[in-house]
């Protein structure tokens, strides 16, 4: 297989989250390369989009599994046509994160090609943009399947990392009721927009704000909220009567939703009501775990230099398979624009977790696991 060129392919098909046809083109060229092979190439379909589903094993239960997604942000059509240029390649979906599905497939490719005695496999959602139902779904229909180490390439965008701590993202609604009345007579009704700033007002108290403007912390690793949406009103002359935010939490280890939710119910003004909207778990690794430090020394071989731990707040679908005791190994090339217009990906850094994935495997079917 053809590591660059695959990821070409990969980024030529415009797998916006929701766009059926192209997502669907996509799965049918991954499965074409496996066609000629001892791989079990399927896609699985639910009521949710489809997800590809590769495999050496008819088990279940897995020593390996490399989990990631081809679906992408939307992006202007000159995005889709990848362009190299000073040793990157850039486009939509470079960094994030069709360049390490097509790191996956190569690992797939590999393991079978030279039998290694591993049982191994790779799972590709095609909407982790828009909450990853798709795997949600995926795993209710195998609630059997398991993996000793999971390899995901879905996150920081520096190679020199390897983050072993994500944040639990947690999304919570707020509702305002309010009543109506003409603009010109405040005095007759209940603003709904009102009572969402000072509900909103009450829940900075608690967690504060940070942006550009603001200085970072020296620690990052803390709660945050950030108000994702905020919709009230209608027409510029009557009071609302309904207004509603979409709250973006990121929770530590250290937090609970319990923990949120009894500062939430602080923060409510009268006629202002949360939901939870959804609610996940952080990934949390130990980093003396043999498996990790191994992965660790590998790369460092590869890269000829030291690398670190990181924590970041961003989610990753991994936690479906951390909350069953899967060691999961969370390390990505390096690139900058992801969700923007000058998305790229460094192509030597993907280069190199091509081999660190292969010699780490190649570790594992010789030393045992």
């Amino acid at each position: 297989m053809d590591l660059i060129t695959t990821i070409e392919d990969l980024v030529k098909f415009r797998t916006e989250t929701g766009n059926t046809e192209e997502i669907i083109k996509a799965t049918e060229y991954i499965c074409k390369k496996f066609a000629n092979s001892e791989v079990i190439a399927s896609v699985f379909q639910s009521t949710a989009s489809p997800v590809v589903f590769l495999r050496n094993t008819k088990s279940f239960d897995f020593d390996v599994i490399i989990l990631g997604h081809i679906d992408v942000v939307p992006a202007s059509d000159d995005m889709f046509t990848p362009v190299i240029k000073d040793g990157k390649m850039y486009g939509r979906g470079t960094l994030d994160m069709k360049s390490f599905a097509a790191v996956a497939l190569n690992s797939m490719e590999y393991v079978s090609q030279h039998n290694l005695p591993i049982k191994f496999g790779v799972i590709l959602s095609t909407d982790e943009e828009k909450g990853s139902k798709s795997t949600e779904s995926f795993m209710e229909a195998y609630p059997q399947i398991s993996a000793k180490i999971v390899l995901d390439n879905d996150v920081g965008g520096d190679i020199t990392k390897i983050v072993s701590k994500c944040k639990n993202p947690v999304f919570v609604k707020l509702i305002a009721t309010g009543k109506e009345a003409h603009g010109s007579t405040p005095w007759e009704g209940t603003d709904a927009n009102e009572l969402l700033l000072k509900t909103w007002q009450n829940i900075r108290r608690i967690y504060p704000y940070y942006s550009l403007e603001t200085s970072k912390p020296s620690d990052t690793w803390f709660d945050t909220v950030h108000f994702a949406t905020i919709n009230g009103g209608q027409v510029s002359n009557i009071i609302s009567n309904h207004a509603e935010a979409l709250l973006d939490f990121r929770l530590t280890e250290n937090s609970t939703v319990e923990n949120l939710e009894n500062n939430l119910q602080k923060c409510m003004e009268k006629g202002v009501e949360y939901k939870i909207v959804s609610a996940s778990t952080p990934v949390v690794m130990n980093e003396e775990n043999p498996y990790i430090l191994d992965y660790k020394r590998f790369a460092e071989k590869i890269m000829g230099r030291k690398i670190e731990f990181e924590h970041i707040g961003g989610a990753t679908d991994s936690r479906s398979f951390a909350v069953k005791g899967s060691i999961v190994i969370m390390h990505s090339g390096t690139g900058e624009g992801m969700h923007a217009s000058g998305e790229y990906v460094e192509i030597e850094s993907v280069k190199q977790i091509a081999d660190i994935q292969i010699k780490f495997l190649e570790h594992l079917a010789k030393e045992g696991i």
